[in-house]
């Protein structure tokens, strides 16, 4: 996700919840420190296009794929990053992202599934949302200003986390990716014209990688 699958589980106890604040910056750096930016992929490209496949190895392999996407994430100077943006076809995303209070949430989710929130509970936040496959482009988008996302850290372990405001339209947003959506799907056809608009008047500040020409 760039700055600026439903379940049906009930409310996660508070006590569930992964703490994903505690040494923070010292988290982002030892994964960034080991990993490699990769290039990323954009709108079109057939990867970012369909479910991708459960992570089923939690393995060196997941550890350096993990720590690229760290890499990777903060080369582009985004808050969050799902596996899919790199070109690989597996359920795991990252995220450094702040909260509307600030505080800084660093962490990685593989199998993500969102809670589904009871009607009564959703309060939209329209904020603006942009993607790092998507460069240069923003666009407002109505999302639930708090979300809950379960799934599997890097060594398997069940982990729940949970997100409001900008961080909850984060894990909602990276969780998306991993199934095939982009935000711009949830745009009506007159704002994705408008979103692919800026996109093409801007230059990514990040590499990319070209989609095929037909």
């Amino acid at each position: 996700m760039a700055q600026q699958q439903e379940s049906k589980a009930g409310p996660a106890r508070a006590e569930e919840f992964v703490d994903d604040t505690t040494d923070a910056a010292a988290r982002e750096e030892a994964h960034t420190g080991r990993g490699t930016a990769r290039p990323l992929t954009v709108v079109g490209n057939p990867v970012l296009h369909r479910e991708c496949r459960e992570v089923t190895e939690f393995d060196d392999a997941l550890a350096t794929l993990i720590d690229d996407m760290f890499a990777s994430q903060r080369a582009a100077e985004g808050v969050g990053l799902a596996a899919n943006q790199i070109g690989v076809d597996l359920k795991v995303f990252v995220y450094d992202c702040a909260d509307d209070e600030g505080v800084r949430h660093v962490g990685v989710v593989c199998n993500p599934v969102l809670d589904q929130l009871p009607a009564e509970e959703r309060v939209l936040d329209d904020g603006s949302e942009g993607c790092l496959s998507v460069p240069g482009a923003y666009h407002p988008l109505a999302r639930p200003d708090y979300a809950v996302v379960r799934g599997q850290d890097a060594q398997g372990k069940p982990i729940v986390v949970q997100g409001t405001g900008y961080f909850a339209r984060c894990l909602q947003h990276e969780t998306d990716h991993l199934y095939g959506y982009l935000y711009t799907d949830r745009l009506s056809k007159r704002e994705r014209k408008d979103v692919f608009q800026q996109m093409a008047e801007n230059t990514p500040r990040y590499e990319t990688v070209p989609n095929d020409q037909p």
